[in-house]
């Protein structure tokens, strides 16, 4: 029997225990929405790094018209970088390598790198997710990782998590055991059901966006799969997407 389990922040992942782990990552507001949105959109691949040297540095092996920087810390976009909102980038990527840098999200990628298998989830790809995770892995240990925002819990993420778990129930054809933490991410997601937009707008990382003239941002977030890709962190340690279509299940 498989089984769902659910981290509430980042700093929770025990790095020495994901070996055989499969991972799925959420970061709503904003990181891996952008992930998800810009492959959506045609970028080549993006690179998730942990931090703005890091990202310079991961620059200098690529020619310009090669790859985009984007990134903020702490909620400010970094100087020299552009502003990693979904829309503000999904059509300049085309064909392009995305070097990103978030406060939480790519350091929440990049912390989960030894599982045996890492993806990339939003609302915007749940449904894929969850068909490619009851395709590939039904039997195995799915570990939900909520980003978190600076070591704190984040409403949007636990929603996020409930929307994956209502997902992965609905397409499994056996039964998931679910943790108790994974259970009450879907008894609040099903609690709230068709409420995403206004579940994300009054968490804290939403009412901070709105605030900055970013609540067209949080809106898109909140859209239910517009996306069919299904991203993956490969061992060179570059997010690209699967190369199969995902097979239905139902």
């Amino acid at each position: 029997m498989g089984k769902i389990h659910l981290l509430m922040r980042k700093e929770e992942l025990d790095t020495e225990k994901l070996e055989d782990k499969v991972v799925i990552v959420l970061d709503i507001l904003l990181a891996t929405t952008t992930v998800v949105t810009v492959l959506e959109h045609g970028a080549k691949e993006v690179i998730p790094v942990l931090d703005e040297e890091e990202a310079r540095q991961k620059a200098k092996v690529y020619s310009a018209g090669e790859h985009l920087l984007a990134g903020e810390y702490q909620g400010k976009t970094i100087d020299g970088f552009l502003d990693p909102g979904p829309t503000f980038l999904k059509e300049k990527v085309k064909g392009k390598t995305v070097i990103l840098s978030t406060t939480n999200g790519t350091v929440a990628i990049r912390k989960a790198a030894g599982a045996e298998k890492v993806y990339i989830g939003a609302f915007l790809n749940g449904e894929r997710v969850a068909q490619k995770i009851v395709s590939d892995h039904h039997d195995q240990t799915i570990l939900i990782v909520c980003s978190g925002s600076g070591g704190a819990f984040n409403l949007e993420d636990f929603y996020g998590a409930g929307y994956l778990s209502h997902c992965l129930v609905r397409h499994q054809r056996q039964p998931w055991e679910l943790t108790d933490a994974a259970q009450a991410a879907l008894l609040f997601y099903q609690s709230r059901k068709g409420q995403g937009e206004s579940v994300l707008k009054c968490s804290r990382v939403g009412q901070i966006l709105t605030r900055h003239g970013f609540g067209h941002e949080v809106l898109y977030a909140a859209e239910r799969d517009a996306a069919q890709v299904v991203p993956y962190l490969t061992e060179e340690g570059t997010i690209r997407v699967c190369a199969q279509p995902v097979r239905h299940q139902t």
